[in-house]
């Protein structure tokens, strides 16, 4: 069986690896994450002995099976993104309005705004791409980390801070391709509403300027009317994109999703590691559920300001949708001069807060939830010990 599935696994590879380099290592990881056969652990050289002699690497050697990261990934997200994506749509809709044409003055007046203007629901508008993708997203973020922690320290030694830096890193490449596609429909739902509010204040305006006006919005996908936006969905607006850039379409601001994505996966893992770590009664134990959950938010916090200014390039990159005088970028590099020079260094850090406030329960709770075992209780294989998670 195991020689047929190594087979498998072979063809895998080679059929779907054709392209670049990236994408060939992105998927050869995949296969190593979760190609092995059911039924086998995930780690298999002295596994019991590398867990008593480097409790470091503890947590990696949990034997959990595909189905069980997806559930503890699916759990974890779901629960996350419920809770704080009116706050995730704030964030998006102030990184996306320039200065001089600001609709919100802050994050409360975004959500009162919203609520005023598109009702409760239109605070979770894009919410349903999020809980589609952020199960195998969260599951290849969480298992990926595991898995380059567990090859780096093959020794039977601890890892150094480089290393657990590596595997972060190794993380958040393989989570873009599932994060990309996901955060751009996600940001043209989000901003849809910033964009009509600004429609509904051309109405005021003279005409001469109204029809200037409505020339620059024509490129919107909610663009008609001053006072009338037409709705689209996450569907449209793939099938949209597929139509006319292909897969590509899918994987405009690839560069700047990476930017983002890699520099925080090398921050936050580390972080939590060793902020977790604190809180173990023992070397042998695993810290308390409670602690796991309070190292997660302040690593998670931590890591989302600091990348916070490749989350404004990326977030302006994949915004199709324009405003009033709002110009388009034709890559990273463009993106950064421009806002650099039209807004200043200050714009780099809109959004911050509200992403801090997104990203720390989200990853306290994912984290909680992968060391607390929910997949694995749910599916039989160890019991559920929620203190000494």
């Amino acid at each position: 069986m195991s020689g047929n599935f190594h087979c498998r696994r072979t063809h895998f590879i080679q059929t779907l690896s054709r392209g670049s380099i990236l994408t060939s290592f992105i998927l050869r990881v995949f296969s190593d994450i979760f190609c092995d056969p059911p039924g086998l652990p995930l780690y298999r050289p002295n596994q019991l002995q590398r867990a008593v002699t480097c409790p470091e690497v503890a947590m990696s050697q949990q034997q959990i099976s595909l189905p069980a990261k997806l559930i503890n990934g699916g759990v974890a997200g779901i629960v996350g993104v419920t809770c704080v994506f009116p706050i995730d749509l704030a964030k998006t809709r102030l990184q996306n309005q320039r200065s001089g044409h600001q609709v919100y003055k802050s994050m409360m007046d975004c959500l009162i705004k919203t609520v005023r203007s598109e009702g409760y629901f239109g605070m979770y508008r894009g919410a349903a791409v999020n809980l589609t993708l952020v199960t195998p997203e969260k599951a290849i973020k969480l298992a990926a980390n595991d898995f380059f922690r567990h090859h780096l320290s093959k020794d039977g030694k601890g890892l150094t801070v480089v290393k657990e830096m590596l595997a972060g890193c190794g993380a958040g490449m393989c989570q873009v391709i599932i994060t990309t596609p996901m955060e751009m429909l996600k940001i043209q739902l989000q901003d849809a509403g910033r964009l009509a509010a600004q429609q509904r204040k051309l109405v005021v305006m003279p005409s001469a300027k109204l029809v200037s006006a409505n020339t620059v919005l024509s490129r919107s996908y909610n663009a008609g009317a001053a006072s009338v936006v037409r709705k689209v969905s996450a569907t449209q607006i793939a099938g949209e994109l597929l139509h006319k850039h292909g897969i590509q379409g899918l994987y405009k601001g690839l560069g700047a999703t990476i930017m983002r994505d890699v520099p925080f996966s090398v921050v936050y893992f580390p972080l939590f590691a060793h902020m977790n770590r604190l809180g173990q009664p023992s070397p042998s134990e695993n810290a308390p559920f409670y602690w796991s959950f309070l190292s997660g938010c302040m690593a998670g916090s931590t890591a989302a300001v600091a990348v916070n200014p490749c989350d404004v390039v990326k977030t302006r990159l994949q915004s199709l949708s324009k405003g009033v005088n709002e110009e388009s970028y034709n890559g990273v590099v463009d993106c950064v001069s421009k806002i650099m020079r039209k807004e200043g260094p200050t714009a780099f850090l809109k959004g911050a807060g509200c992403r801090a406030l997104v990203i720390a329960p989200l990853f306290g709770i994912a984290q909680v939830m992968y060391l607390v075992g929910v997949g694995e209780f749910i599916l039989g294989y160890t019991p559920f010990n929620l203190y000494s998670a």
